[in-house]
């Protein structure tokens, strides 16, 4: 393995004997590092007695990982790296039951389980991909890619209903947008419709009012009517003239509710939809939405998040909001607005919502018809 110049300029470096009980100490400061060079130089002579610590280092910098800043966990991954690489090369044992008790082990966090993976593929990668492979079901998003790639291979060896079974395997698993494509694709192929909207959990059937005002921007910050109840038999004045609650369903696969097929293609204008969610228990979940245009979420009447800008992308997951259902019916009510422009890529006025916890696994209402 070839050490890159900044190792080889710190390895290049006198490295002080490290003293018995300091070995906490150092990595505590790795982790202080901020960003703008704040705390480099203590760092660099932390890392050094880190490094020179050898394989008994990389327990606690894994304790500490993902604990400072985005510029600390560099520190605290190169040391890990460079722990490895020199042990490999000097052929000097390595604590993998340690490092695998601690990458299963959920209670950690996401930085610190994913840098434990790492230095465990670095040091054996046959036992890290045995072991990636059972990662179907963890909540770290980028573990479980992993899992759900091997399925993918596995299955796309395979022929007739063993072909079947493994991508639907693979389908229990996915919860990226790309892979459940794969699947999906695959699946069809081999005479089996995948329910898009009901894998990923997204609310299909709303009611929509609008339009309200949205004149330079103002319907954002205005609490028209709907904010303050949801009323579906009663009409309010709108930007127009009257306005009331009608049905709108998404059709599209990924569960987007285009507003301009129920209320015409508008600008300058502002909508509501309200759905709700039937939860069997109270529960954490998320919410997680995608939207190009100015929008809010409310949950049973508690705002969770709102964001004022207009046209800059949207795709799925863009944004997670946390909350809590409680058991039984769930009120949830989106805000969308649309502004000035005109130009053909600003015409869309619409938006993607579905519901699950946070592994992205859907949860469903039990009221759906999907």
């Amino acid at each position: 393995m070839k050490v890159p110049l900044l190792l080889s300029l710190l390895l290049g470096t006198a490295v002080a004997p490290v003293r018995a009980g300091s070995l906490e100490d150092a990595v505590k400061t790795l982790t202080q590092v901020g960003r703008e060079g704040s705390g480099n130089e203590a760092a660099t002579q932390a890392w050094t007695q880190v490094v020179a610590s050898g394989p008994k280092g990389l327990m606690p910098l894994l304790a500490q990982s993902g604990s400072g800043s985005t510029v600390a966990d560099n520190w605290v991954r190169l040391a890990g790296n460079t722990i490895v690489a020199q042990a490999l090369e000097a052929k000097r044992p390595l604590p993998l039951d340690a490092l695998e008790a601690f990458l299963t082990n959920t209670a950690h966090s996401e930085a610190a389980r994913l840098l434990a993976f790492d230095l465990l593929q670095q040091a054996d990668a046959n036992r890290a991909q045995k072991l990636e492979r059972t990662f179907g079901n963890d909540p770290v998003q980028k573990l479980r890619r992993g899992a759900v790639a091997f399925l993918l291979t596995s299955a796309a060896s395979k022929s007739g209903e063993e072909a079947k079974k493994a991508y639907q395997e693979a389908l229990s698993v996915a919860r990226d947008e790309d892979q459940t494509k794969i699947v999906s694709e695959a699946l069809k192929k081999l005479g089996v419709d995948v329910d898009i909207p009901k894998h990923f959990g997204f609310l299909t059937q709303w009611q929509v009012i609008g339009p309200f005002d949205n004149t330079k921007g103002a319907g954002f910050q205005t609490a028209f009517p709907p904010e303050t109840e949801v009323v579906l038999d009663k009409s309010y004045a709108g930007k127009s003239g009257p306005v009331k609650w009608q049905p709108a369903t998404s059709k599209d696969e990924y569960g987007k509710l285009n507003l301009n097929e129920t209320l015409t293609a508008l600008k300058e204008a502002t909508a509501y939809a309200v759905t709700t969610f039937e939860s069997g228990e109270a529960r954490e979940a998320e919410l997680r939405l995608g939207c190009k245009n100015a929008w809010k979420v409310w949950l049973n009447g508690e705002l969770l998040f709102a964001r004022d800008e207009y046209h800059r992308g949207q795709r799925m997951d863009q944004y997670r909001l946390k909350g809590r259902l409680r058991k039984g019916s769930n009120t949830i009510l989106v805000k969308c607005c649309q502004n000035e422009q005109t130009e053909s890529w600003t015409v869309e006025w619409e938006f993607q919502l579905r519901v699950c916890d946070g592994t992205g696994t859907a949860l469903l209402s039990s009221a759906s018809k999907r």
